[in-house]
């Protein structure tokens, strides 16, 4: 199945692993929103909602850069509606805005602890809740969110307690969608990779150069998210996918083409947080 003239709505995006799933779908002619903060240049992250509304036209899609806030209702709305009214309608949601603080939780300031929660948590259950009338109306609808599987080892639990609240909540919140509209025939499902990405997150807060050095590349997260988003709906769903997996259903065996840096052998890439 192919991309082709499909519309995705994405929160976040401008940069990392959004945008490399936005223009891995460009590549087949689809139609990318992405409702952003970004608008003008930041001093320490690369990209900006227009910079990547560029590349994506570059890479073959159509693009629809929309500055706004998940967290802010209104703005969720309207991004449903600009996207209806620009491409026809919205076949799938892509919930990729995410906050990371690792803070343990006698460090973690409450504004923080705030903020992950209403992006991550609330603005992957908003955003959902507000395009499924729309996703209805496709023939393969689904919802994607970038979360990692439940997984109730008191080493995770315990590691960064606020942060795992996040990220867990946006896959409640999406196994629960899931549920709710299987009958409506919406495929919901999550995305966690083995391995760290080489993002900015990677390199700011999670161990910098030696890290970045061991971690594969965003187009390996880009490649297994066009693997579920067309895949037929109605059967593929309620899922806590990882990555890898994804891919070794599909048949690719060989991941070395997406080592951050080109020789680096699997038993010394990084492991993402939230795996055993």
């Amino acid at each position: 199945m192919s991309l082709a003239g499909k519309t995705i709505l994405m929160s976040g995006g401008s940069r990392g692993i959004g945008l490399a799933i936005a223009l891995r779908a460009a590549a087949d002619g689809a139609n990318i929103a992405m409702l952003a903060k970004t608008d003008t240049p930041h001093p320490r992250l690369e990209g900006t909602v227009h910079t990547a509304a560029e590349a994506i036209r570059a890479a073959g899609g159509q693009a629809l850069p929309i500055v706004g806030d998940v967290r802010d209702d209104s703005q969720v709305t309207e991004a449903v509606m600009k996207t209806q009214g620009e491409f026809g309608g919205i076949d799938i949601v892509i919930n990729n805005a995410s906050v990371i603080d690792l803070s343990r939780s006698l460090d973690l300031a409450a504004k923080k602890y705030d903020l992950m929660q209403d992006v991550n948590v609330r603005g992957t259950f908003m955003l959902s809740r507000a395009a499924v009338p729309v996703l209805r109306e496709s023939a393969n609808p689904h919802i994607l969110s970038l979360s990692p599987p439940l997984n109730l080892s008191p080493k995770w639990l315990g590691a960064h307690t606020g942060y795992t609240l996040a990220k867990y909540g946006m896959t409640i919140a999406t196994l629960g969608l899931a549920a709710e509209f299987a009958d409506a025939g919406i495929a919901a499902n999550t995305l966690w990779p083995r391995t760290t990405i080489a993002t900015a997150a990677v390199q700011n807060l999670l161990g910098g150069d030696r890290v970045m050095a061991a971690s594969r590349t965003a187009d390996i997260y880009a490649d297994a998210a066009y693997s579920v988003i067309t895949k037929p709906a109605a059967s593929y769903t309620g899922q806590t996918l990882i990555v890898e997996d994804v891919l070794e259903a599909d048949g690719v065996t060989d991941f070395s083409k997406y080592a951050a840096v080109p020789g680096t052998p699997d038993d010394r890439l990084f492991p993402d947080i939230f795996l055993d």
